[in-house]
């Protein structure tokens, strides 16, 4: 059984901007060989928290730790380089202060990208442009890998690829991944921990399996259906229009899609547990 060890652990830390209270008592634990996927909607404060996690923002108040040997290598959400601007798929990747080549050649053939070195950036696809930021992020040896939307711009078989991938590059190098997907509706079926972020951590835990959904089975395919899993959790609260937490008696269950109350996580309004720990479990 593999031993899971701690990159970074995040304890009860908030963010406030002003009187804006973007992040609200947040406790987050990431591992080795664990892949946590952050979902909530827009202007939840996942880019906040990912800033927080990259070193780029201190918490107002809280506590975050860091493994002494952490190494971050960073996926953007998109790439925007100026077209007039001459750029080889080489050149780009010796922006990140590796120059040997046999070392971009080994992180290019880890994403299968291996014939694109000498291509332009600004001619790839959608799914070429995503493999060579994977590639950039994974030149520095990373223990953790931060994918802010890593199937951003690709389409769905792409993005079966992709998820493929990342799951095939954790296991191969034990990271940990914090991988961000604003898409509530989709999540990797090897996704170890999933957390439901709104401000707070709503809930989290491990994904589901997705069954067999005729929906999903007929728009993916069978094989696209087992790498895909729709989230399945429960809330004791609901959000009013400000995203405020409501406190509701009862739990109710659905899907992510029906407003992501369901079935299979840990409330955490009012815990300081590291959410990530469990998936160190089994």
């Amino acid at each position: 059984m593999s031993t899971h060890n701690d990159l970074i652990r995040l304890h009860n830390v908030e963010v406030r901007f002003g009187d804006n209270h973007v992040l609200q008592n947040i406790n987050l634990a990431l591992h080795n060989d664990c892949i946590t996927t952050l979902i909530g909607p827009n202007g939840a404060g996942k880019t906040t928290l990912v800033r927080i996690v990259l070193g780029l923002l201190q918490p107002s108040s809280g506590q975050v730790w860091r493994e002494n040997d952490l190494r971050i290598g960073y996926m953007p959400q998109k790439l925007q380089i100026d077209r007039t601007f001459p750029l080889t798929v080489e050149r780009f990747l010796r922006t990140a202060g590796i120059n040997d080549r046999d070392s971009l050649h080994s992180a290019l053939a880890d994403t299968g990208a291996e014939a694109l070195l000498k291509q332009s950036i600004h001619n790839l696809s959608g799914g070429e442009t995503q493999r060579v930021l994977l590639a950039r992020a994974l030149l520095r040896d990373p223990n953790l890998l931060v994918l802010d939307e890593p199937v951003q711009g690709v389409d769905i078989n792409g993005q079966i690829e992709l998820y493929e991938l990342i799951a095939r590059i954790r296991r191969q190098r034990r990271c940990g991944v914090l991988m961000i997907s604003h898409d509530l509706h989709l999540v990797m079926a090897s996704t170890d921990h999933v957390v439901c972020l709104n401000h707070h951590i709503c809930c989290s835990g491990h994904p589901e399996q997705v069954s067999n959904d005729p929906s999903f089975c007929e728009l993916f395919g069978p094989q696209g259906a087992q790498a895909l899993a729709l989230y399945s959790h429960h809330h004791n609260h609901r959000h009013n229009a400000h995203g405020d937490v409501v406190e509701t008696g009862a739990i109710e269950t659905g899907s992510v899609e029906n407003d992501t109350r369901a079935s299979d996580a840990t409330h955490t309004n009012n815990t300081t547990r590291n959410q990530g720990d469990d998936c160190c479990a089994g």
